[in-house]
């Protein structure tokens, strides 16, 4: 079972080049750390600085070296050209396998401000797909649909096949993550029972399709203290304020060993790969907290 991480894109700063270098110095210390993945998100029109993921990645990947990296893309906000010239060209940056992460993406207020219904997501994110997915192959695409009329071909395309992995938790899209995607990844909001539903749905509906189950993504918040006593200063307010609206159950805190023995059941479930963003703010407690799970990771694998 692998260890990747989800760079937190959003910081409260008054001076936009400290959030970029937090993600710039977070990403450089995940990678010493010999984490096997690297991602960042997808928002837009936010009140605070919110990291845009072409950019920063394309950033990112000079910290970065032939291990696994990728963007989310919520499809119904991107035209799909675009979105693959972008994949395109980040993939052509990248000297290692390239993943997308994509999901329907919600919040009336973002749909509003990129000119997009929120009851035509699901149309939209399979026409989407389809096109990018032609398109990075290199075919030109010649079709109608919730795009309009769409007539393209994009340069670069990528030297190899850029995998797909498709975020879900309702059934409707949990099976759509099995019919399309080359993976499935499950949001951080699931608790640990959660996470062996969704799962268990998502090769359920894999067989249903004929399809074997690909790449299984679990992502987690998480903070590694130094030990428990410390975990729990830094982290144990956050959790028990109502971290973003989550159970107390799906955010992983504690020490070096707690979170390992957390998170080393996933394998059991079939999980190939876990995803971690820290849950705190302080960039002094993150880049210790990413330190420690070098230490988690060679417990996992062992």
């Amino acid at each position: 079972m692998k260890l990747g991480t989800s760079l937190k894109s959003v910081y409260a700063v008054d001076d936009p080049r400290v959030g970029a270098r937090h993600m710039i110095e977070r990403a450089r210390a995940s990678y010493d750390a010999g984490f096997d993945s690297l991602f960042v998100g997808d928002h837009h029109a936010t009140p605070i600085p919110y990291y845009q993921n072409v950019p920063i990645l394309g950033r990112l990947l000079a910290e970065w070296h032939e291990r696994t990296a990728g963007v989310l893309m919520l499809l119904p906000l991107w035209h799909p050209v675009l979105a693959a010239e972008q994949l395109g060209t980040l993939a052509a940056i990248h000297d290692g396998p390239f993943v997308l992460q994509c999901a329907l993406g919600g919040g009336a207020d973002q749909f509003a401000a990129m000119g997009a219904e929120l009851k035509q997501r699901p149309s939209r994110f399979e026409a989407a797909l389809d096109i990018i997915r032609r398109l990075l192959a290199g075919e030109t695409v010649d079709t109608d649909g919730p795009y309009g009329r769409v007539q393209a071909r994009i340069a670069p395309v990528p030297a190899e096949p850029v995998a797909v992995w498709i975020g879900a938790s309702a059934d409707k899209a949990v099976d759509r993550a099995a019919r399309l995607g080359d993976g499935y990844l499950v949001g951080p909001e699931a608790t640990p029972a959660e996470v062996a539903q969704l799962v268990a749905l998502y090769r359920e509906r894999c067989a249903a399709h004929g399809r074997a189950a690909g790449t299984i993504g679990v992502r987690r918040d998480v903070h590694v203290g130094a030990d428990e006593a410390d975990a729990e200063r830094v982290a144990g307010p956050i959790v028990r304020g109502g971290y973003r609206g989550f159970s107390a159950d799906a955010p992983v805190w504690g020490s070096v060993a707690s979170v390992a023995d957390a998170l080393a059941p996933m394998r059991e479930l079939g999980v190939t790969d876990v995803i971690v963003r820290h849950l705190v703010d302080d960039q002094r407690e993150v880049l210790g907290s990413i330190e420690r799970l070098a230490e988690v990771r060679r417990l996992i694998a062992s």
